[in-house]
């Protein structure tokens, strides 16, 4: 959550969302950790960071990400006018950085063909050589340094789990660059609700 230009009104509105998410978590029985927080410089705060775990929390929050816009006679004005704030809020899910490579034996076809040496000869009389082929992502490893299929097979299966690994951190990576790009994207234009406090209406502008 990070509070908008306008100082202390803006940076109390700020605060104000950030109690509203935090007692919205704790009656849906979710816990909530205040992981950052920087305190405006007459009340409320200029940003923070909240960690909310629990069932589908991602799920249930990831539509707050926008500008919110409060319209309100503010307690810092001694003429007590109506005011406009803006704070925005960005929401992302924590990533797992433990890539755990389970292979299904179904989604795997296995070849075996005899090793070839130099000028095309065949190593020995069996069909020791081992390809296989991963078909859902159509990766395709292949092995014929042993004389035995057995280890020529293990030798292959570590080169696909090896590649489906760096495929798994290309997706991570992909996924974690178009969070930043929505973030980047959060203008005042990208206004998702806004708060009319002295009539009581809140008023969704998607």
């Amino acid at each position: 959550i990070q509070s908008g230009s306008g100082g202390t009104e803006a940076q109390d509105w700020a605060e104000m969302i950030m109690r509203m998410y935090m007692r919205w978590a704790d009656s849906h029985g979710f816990k909530v950790t205040v992981d950052d927080v920087s305190d405006g410089d007459v009340a409320g705060i200029k940003g923070c960071t909240l960690k909310i775990e629990g069932e589908y929390a991602y799920g249930w929050l990831r539509t707050e990400t926008g500008i919110h816009r409060l319209v309100r006679k503010s307690p810092f004005d001694s003429n007590s006018k109506r005011h406009t704030s803006f704070a925005s809020a960005f929401v992302s899910p924590e990533i797992d950085d433990d890539i755990d490579i389970d292979i299904n034996p179904a989604d795997l076809r296995v070849d075996t063909y005899r090793a070839s040496g130099a000028g095309g000869q065949h190593v020995n009389k069996t069909d020791s050589a081992v390809r296989i082929t991963h078909v859902p992502t159509n990766i395709v490893v292949q092995s014929q340094s042993d004389r035995s299929q057995h280890k020529n097979r293990d030798a292959a299966m570590k080169q696909l789990k090896s590649k489906l690994y760096e495929l798994e951190l290309q997706k991570r990576n992909a996924e974690k660059n178009a969070l930043e790009n929505t973030k980047s994207d959060i203008g005042w234009g990208s206004q998702i609700r806004s708060y009319v406090l002295d009539q009581s209406r809140i008023k969704d502008l998607r």
